[in-house]
Parts: C-alpha cells; structure tokens; sequence
C-alpha cells in the first residue's frame, strides 16, 4: 500500500510540475503549436532516461525499488503528456491542421526518443566516471 502511496504523492508533483512547464512554455512562445506539451515530454523522456540508467543495477545512485517507482512511475507518469499530446493532434487534424498535426506526432515521437536516448547516455557516462 505504501508503493501506492508515493506514487500518488509522485504523480501529483508531476501533474503540477507539468502544469507549470506548459504554461511558461505557451507564455513564451503562443500556443498555435502544442510546444508546451512536447517540452514536457523530452523533458519527461530524458529524466525517466536518465533515472532508469543512472539509479539501475549497474548504476551510481543506490536507490530501491520505491523510490524508482516514485520516481519514474509517479513523478515521470504525472509529468508526462501523452494523453493531452493525443488529444491535441486530434484537435490540430479536426481543425484541417494536418501538417502541424504530423508535425506534432513526428517531432513528439523523434525527440522523446532521442532525449530518453540522451538520458541513458548522460547516466551511463556519470556511471562510468572516475571519481577522485
């Protein structure tokens, strides 16, 4: 039951981290692209890449299962956006907006990979690092 509990407190700093994100992103740059979702999500893509290495079995960062699961289930779930990214496609391509909807799912799938990719090799060079 505990487990349930951090990953509810997690998910809910998550959710509002994510809140907070998009909206400094949609103040930035307008909102006639969904940017303030896509920035949460490589944000989210390299954190939960970057965890999953650095707090793995070979990793640096000793941490155990509750917190992975606070981490990555809860604070990476709640940040993340993959619901409001779909729902947002759906809005652009109902509208007509079929490039910036292919634009969307292209850039939102192309870099999360990327920046997860970039998060497991961030963790993976801090693990291989020698310290003094």
């Amino acid at each position: 039951m505990t487990a349930y509990l951090w990953i509810a407190i997690g998910s809910a700093l998550g959710g509002m981290a994510r809140f907070w994100c998009s909206g400094v992103v949609a103040r930035l740059v307008g909102e006639t692209f969904p940017w303030g979702t896509l920035t949460v999500n490589v944000v989210g893509s390299f954190i939960i890449g970057f965890f999953a290495v650095i707090s793995g079995p070979d990793g640096r960062l000793l941490v155990g299962t509750p917190v992975r699961q606070f981490v990555m289930i809860g604070l990476c779930g709640g940040y993340t956006t993959f619901s409001s990214f779909s729902i947002q496609t759906l809005e652009l391509m109902r509208d007509g907006q079929w490039l910036q909807a292919g634009g969307n799912v292209v850039l939102s799938v192309v870099l999360c990979l990327v920046a997860v990719w970039a998060g497991a090799a961030a963790a993976t060079a801090v693990n291989t690092m020698r310290w003094v």
